[in-house]
């Protein structure tokens, strides 16, 4: 008989590399293709499954790229089809896959469609590709009160008494998926990157492909990450069924995964078996480290995939969140990542938290973020997240660019204390760290199943629980470290002996029942 491997996203370990900030391999300030393909050995030694490579197709930058005006093409800033197309061979030649972004939620103002549209007049068939509605009073007010998510109204007025709405950025209309030249085109780009030799695609605001075409108002008191008419509804699934079945048209066990901003039973439905292969699991990062509500979290989102014969997409940080050193601390982020690549399911670790980047305070002239722009100044939006990588420990810009060039975000003066360099020649560092913990991992976990058996009598500010032969137990915040002999041997630490941590052990007892076993002073 012929063993059955599992998909390799299932439980692999994918890198998002935001490729604005990992490697400027032209010299102009900017990461580029041509400086990931030369950063492709750091990432193979890294021991990732898969990089995950954020926009790269022509942009007006109004939204750093996500802001697309050509979804087949590349930006010629960033290099050529030809740097995309050698990327994937050269990554594939490393043992790595690769996965892009895909925005089809919305285009850029400059995309031709929409320069059409805005020319073509009140109920042309041009708009019809948009979400256009007429405004209140004679066209002076927008439709609805919906918010963008950037702040400030989601409707923008063309100047002949109709409105579009752009969920983000005035600069992001977004599309009309129930036309079909939207539909259509949605599906040739997929091909277009499967065709290239792509592994995967995320797919970027997946829940805002459908709207509510009645457009109702929000109900009074509606808060952001409750219920709306443009987000999750059913018939957005109609579109992923769609989606999948292309994907599954391609050999390879090519994957696709959705960006759902919700709770468990948002993420489940997206998952379905004739659905897709993943959803991000992001709620976590909005969660303090307190181990009864993560216990209870990370139950529930396993719950919620693995009914579909699916595993979770853990997100550890990504490019729109705090970095994870700054948003849990040093050593919560190394707990917490632990924990993650002990957990059934594939793990997205975001470029610069295996460094533990902190996030950065930039002046306010030098942020980009239009969420900074539209909310008047009073959020400091996401560049903080994106500061181009030290790759050496100096001078500016610390081996990212050639000495001397601006980057597109300053780095901070010290940079170059997280730098690769430095962290590779100390074995307590968090690449160190992250580079053990994912060798590791494959022995440990990888193909242990998706049951997890809690373990129920540890103090209170833990949590744990085995799986296969091996065990992973993380303490929240202070505290002593307890005698671990009565669950295995101690293979792996992350953390801070007075603080967050997380322990991997091995052996052959199934876990302790009472707190004498395991050593526990629960007083």
């Amino acid at each position: 008989m012929t063993a059955v491997t599992a998909p390799w996203w299932r439980e692999g370990v994918v890198h998002e590399v935001y490729v604005r900030s990992f490697s400027d391999g032209t010299g102009d300030g900017v990461g580029d293709l041509p400086g990931l393909r030369a950063r492709l050995p750091y990432l193979r030694d890294l021991g990732v499954d898969a990089i995950w490579v954020t926009p790269f197709y022509p942009s007006a930058d109004h939204d750093a790229g996500y802001d697309v005006i050509d979804h087949r093409a590349v930006d010629p800033r960033l290099g050529t089809l030809d740097d995309l197309d050698a990327v994937v061979a050269d990554a594939h030649a490393l043992g790595l896959r690769v996965m892009v972004d895909l925005v089809l939620n919305h285009v850029s103002s400059e995309h031709p469609w929409f320069r059409a549209a805005a020319e073509a007049g009140p109920g042309s068939a041009e708009r019809a590709r948009f979400h256009v509605r007429p405004g209140r009073d004679g066209g002076a007010l927008p439709p609805t009160g919906w918010p963008s998510i950037f702040g400030g109204s989601a409707w923008e007025p063309f100047g002949d008494g109709e409105w579009y709405l752009h969920l983000f950025d005035v600069h992001q209309p977004d599309l009309n998926h129930d036309h079909p030249d939207v539909r259509a085109d949605a599906e040739r780009t997929l091909r277009f990157w499967l065709d290239r030799g792509v592994d995967g695609v995320r797919f970027d605001a997946a829940g805002g492909l459908t709207k509510d075409p009645a457009y109702p108002e929000l109900p009074d008191g509606w808060q952001p990450g409750h219920a709306s008419p443009y987000s999750d509804l059913d018939g957005v699934h109609d579109h992923y069924r769609r989606f999948a079945k292309v994907l599954s048209e391609y050999d390879g066990d090519r994957v696709g995964v959705a960006e759902v901003w919700g709770e468990p039973h948002v993420i489940g439905p997206y998952v379905r078996p004739d659905e897709l292969q993943q959803a991000f699991a992001i709620d976590p990062l909005f969660r303090p480290l307190d181990a009864t509500l993560w216990r209870r979290l990370l139950a529930e989102q396993l719950d919620a995939v693995v009914r579909h014969g699916r595993l979770p997409a853990w997100a550890h940080g990504n490019h729109d969140v705090k970095r994870a050193a700054t948003r849990w601390g040093e050593d919560g982020a190394r707990a917490v990542l632990l924990l993650m690549l002990a957990l059934p399911g594939c793990v997205y670790l975001y470029a610069g938290d295996e460094l533990a980047l902190p996030e950065v305070d930039l002046p306010d002239e030098a942020i980009t973020d239009p969420t900074y722009r539209r909310s008047g100044g009073t959020d400091r939006g996401r560049d903080g997240a994106r500061v181009p990588l030290p790759w050496t420990t100096g001078p500016a810009p610390y081996g990212f660019a050639p000495d001397g060039t601006p980057t597109w975000l300053p780095q901070p003066d010290g940079w170059g204390t997280h730098a690769v360099e430095r962290q590779e020649a100390d074995p307590d560092s968090m690449l160190a760290l992250t580079r053990r913990a994912i060798r590791l991992r494959d022995e440990l976990w990888r193909g242990a199943g998706d049951e997890v058996t809690w373990l129920e009598s540890l103090p209170a500010g833990w949590l744990g629980f085995r799986r296969g032969a091996a065990t992973c137990v993380t303490r929240f915040g202070a505290g002593p470290d307890p005698d671990l002999g009565g669950l295995g041997e101690v293979l792996l630490t992350g953390g801070a002996s007075d603080g967050s941590a997380t322990w991997w052990l091995r052996g052959d007892r199934p876990g302790t029942t009472t707190d004498e076993e395991a050593g526990w002073d629960r007083r």
